[in-house]
């Protein structure tokens, strides 16, 4: 289930409704399994010297891409491919990476890190991020934890490999993910032989009746910003998953854009409220850039032990002088001013977004405007998603379609990312999605 359908205001924008449990929309069959070709890229879009590029139709080959079941490489190919504008969700504004606080971090610690800090590091990670990580939890997300008990990881990616053979050891043979949720995790977990089924999203969160029925002991979750749907978990659904977990259930809280949130403060992570059922992912690739692979991972004390192994054997260990710039910029509150000076680019970008979708796809209903770096967009008609995300990348847009990001049908949509592109780049992208749409017919 999907939050209520937008508002249109007279003067304005889309606006989306409060959530509200609505009625079944539309469903498509799931798409043939088969192995996705690789797919033909098109030429890149040129830009004329008095306006906005123009289209460039696609090779032939492209929509090899968004057929059949999407492979392990589907993100890489859609990364590499060229396009005009990039809506791909996940991206947060990398322009505004705080170059120059970095540096002055990075020459700090050179000039007064000892010899020691050159060699191998902790596994566990620095113990000075250790601690600011710890510090950072505390103030931004409610989460009490000991330095001791945090685990530093190449981001949540590499946090759900270590938890793998940790979880199958335990018993753990399955665990049940949100739907829609992320492709990217479900890989992960699938590629560590742990099974996947879905669990329905309404609009207060996983239906907790729905994951009983599934018998499993574990479920990962993004409870303060549901991927995709953009839902935060209500009052009332977290007691139900703490009355869960409390039976002898397990969360993985992936904490997904949790500071991004631009109508209240973040609500509380579950991990403060059930510390010895959740083990909590975070990382700094929405907060700063996805190329730093810092993250970091707080686990029951009963995993601890055996993930400091896993962690070990896997690398010995993040970088250590990174671990070290960003423990500095935490402390010194130079992270909190880059998080104050994102949000308000990102939600002036959100609101550009919701403005243009008024204006060139009528009728479409926008998910998850309340908080986070994209939006899902649902549309009426019987135009499948992955052939919408075809033709937009035919006319140089790329984003992902929603039909990616389930395992049972739904009504089609697309998730478009919004943090990395300026209002007029945003007009633009909009503007050749609802062309990509018209030639659908």
């Amino acid at each position: 289930m999907h939050p209520a359908p937008a508002r249109r205001s007279p003067a304005g924008p889309i606006h989306p409704a409060p959530a509200r449990r609505s009625p079944a929309g539309p469903t498509h069959p799931a798409p043939a399994r088969r192995s996705p070709a690789g797919p033909t890229h098109p030429a890149p879009a040129h830009r004329s010297p008095a306006g906005p590029p123009h289209d460039t139709p696609a090779a032939s080959g492209t929509a090899g891409l968004f057929d059949g079941v999407p492979g392990g490489g589907v993100f890489d190919a859609l990364r590499d491919a060229p396009a005009v504008v990039d809506f791909t969700p996940g991206r947060p504004d990398l322009t505004v990476f705080p170059r120059a606080a970095w540096l002055r971090a990075e020459r700090a610690v050179l000039a007064e890190s000892a010899a020691d800090h050159l060699g191998y590091g902790d596994p566990r990670g620095a113990p000075l991020l250790r601690r600011a990580v710890a510090d950072w939890l505390a103030r931004m997300r409610g989460v009490r934890v000991d330095p001791e008990s945090v685990l530093i990881v190449a981001g949540t990616a590499q946090a759900l490999t270590l938890l793998h053979p940790v979880l199958r050891a335990d018993g753990v043979d399955a665990v049940a993910v949100e739907d829609p949720g992320s492709l990217g995790a479900r890989q992960h977990l699938a590629n560590g032989g742990l099974a996947t089924p879905p669990v329905p999203v309404d609009a207060d969160g996983v239906r907790v009746d729905a994951l009983r029925a599934t018998g499993v002991r574990a479920v990962l979750l993004t409870p303060a910003h549901q991927f995709p749907t953009g839902v935060v978990t209500s009052g009332e659904r977290r007691r139900e998953l703490l009355e869960w977990a409390r039976a002898g259930g397990l969360i993985l809280e992936d904490d997904y854009d949790a500071e991004h949130r631009y109508d209240r403060p973040p609500v509380p992570a579950l991990r403060a409220l059930l510390a010895d059922r959740v083990c909590y992912m975070g990382s700094a690739s929405k907060l700063l850039a996805p190329a730093l692979r810092i993250g970091w991972l707080v686990a029951p004390a009963r995993y601890r032990s055996a993930l400091v192994d896993a962690k070990r054997f896997n690398d010995l260990g993040n970088a250590v002088l990174p671990q070290l710039v960003l423990a500095r910029l935490m402390e010194s509150g130079a992270l909190e001013r880059h998080l104050r000076l994102v949000r308000g680019r990102h939600r002036r970008r959100r609101d550009a977004m919701i403005t243009a979708l008024a204006g060139q796809l009528p009728g479409a209903v926008v998910h998850g405007a309340a908080a986070g770096l994209h939006l899902t967009v649902t549309y009426p008609g019987d135009v499948p998603d992955t052939e919408f995300a075809a033709a937009a990348l035919a006319h140089g847009v790329k984003c992902h379609p929603l039909s990616w990001h389930r395992q049972t049908p739904g009504p089609p949509g697309l998730v478009l990312g919004y943090a990395a592109g300026s209002p007029g780049v945003i007009a633009d992208g909009v503007a050749r999605l609802g062309r990509a749409l018209r030639s659908l017919g």
